[in-house]
């Protein structure tokens, strides 16, 4: 951890150190001149800076917190075209690394996260527990039925493969922006690979779990209010599974072919052969019946069947080997500064 230029206070709910962490707040910012100073004055006290990032936003929103935003802590950053969320983000996380920062959370500029919430965010980070946390809307039932029912579907099946591509099967609400992340982590991704839309949030899981980082859900509430949101399930929904194929197919071939081998990878590779032949061997038969009119064998019918089964008994060793496989060890603390 970096030494500090002058101490701050600990922040609420942590407890407090000798040398204080430097925490960051990066806020991105397109279309939210109605919410971002308001964004600004939630943000805890005891964070050392933010910074306000003007994704080409035609509202002006930097020029707007530059006018009327007295916050000494407040960096403006423009971006001279319009790179998403995740372009934005990735100018934020770089000038907060760049300036010493320790911790980076990245809030939303619509208002939707509360600032109360951020010690409970970096709390894990600050102990060694976590190189990354992420806001979770779903473990209160009662907060769930606040959600629009289309959100709460969406979220779901975004959620389900989020699990499968980044190897994070004990994450939920992958589209909740709302998270913390240690500098030194930063430092080992490749920010220039990550998703710079929508995808970003999910993306990040994936490039977390090729470093193996710890990323742990921290329960919040659904913060609701007159704001908008631009992220429409129904549009993005075949676009995300794409990608999350893609990545799937990535972070098996690394984690389980090109960075180390193991049992479960001979169970993969088996189980795919065992499920590709039996298939091939069924459909093959059934080609065959029906052109000949002649029934197939029941020891036909078996020897495929058994090929099926074994491939299936195989896929699901692999998958609980996978599930178990989740990082446990925060990496930050093994790191060096840069």
């Amino acid at each position: 951890m970096s030494q500090l230029a002058e101490p701050i206070a600990a922040l609420p709910g942590l407890e407090p150190a000798t040398d204080a962490p430097r925490i960051a707040v990066v806020v991105p910012c397109h279309r939210v001149r109605e919410h971002i100073l308001g964004v600004i004055e939630d943000v805890p006290a005891a964070v050392w800076r933010i910074y306000v990032v003007d994704d080409a936003c035609p509202e002006q929103s930097g020029r707007y917190v530059e006018s009327e935003c007295r916050d000494p802590r407040v960096r403006v950053l423009f971006n001279e075209v319009n790179l998403g969320v995740g372009g934005a983000v990735m100018a934020g996380y770089r000038s907060a690394v760049a300036d010493g920062a320790d911790v980076v959370v990245k809030m939303d500029g619509d208002g939707q996260m509360a600032g109360a919430a951020l010690p409970q965010l970096v709390g894990p980070i600050l102990r060694g527990d976590a190189d990354y946390t992420k806001g979770n809307r779903f473990y209160d039932l009662a907060q769930i039925g606040r959600m629009p029912k289309l959100r709460i579907f969406g979220n779901a099946m975004l959620s389900f493969m989020t699990k499968i591509s980044s190897g994070y099967w004990d994450v939920f609400d992958p589209t909740n922006g709302y998270t913390a992340i240690h500098a030194k982590v930063v430092a080992k991704l490749p920010l220039k690979k990550i998703s710079r839309r929508y995808f970003f949030e999910t993306d990040m899981l994936f490039r977390l779990n090729i470093i193996r980082a710890v990323v742990v859900d921290v329960p919040m509430d659904a913060r609701y209010g007159a704001e908008t949101s631009n992220l429409r399930i129904s549009k993005i929904l075949f676009d995300f599974l794409f990608k999350h194929v893609r990545n799937t197919f990535k972070r098996v071939f690394y984690n389980y072919f090109l960075r180390d081998l193991s049992l479960a990878s001979i169970e993969l590779a088996f189980g795919l052969l065992f499920m590709a032949v039996g298939v091939a061997m069924g459909l093959g038969f059934w080609i065959e019946s029906f052109r000949s009119g002649v029934p197939t064998s029941a020891g036909s019918v078996m020897l495929a069947a058994l090929q099926i089964i074994v491939g299936i008994q195989l896929l699901l060793g692999f998958l609980a080997y996978d599930i178990s496989a989740v990082p446990r060890r925060a990496v930050h603390p093994l790191l060096r500064d840069e």
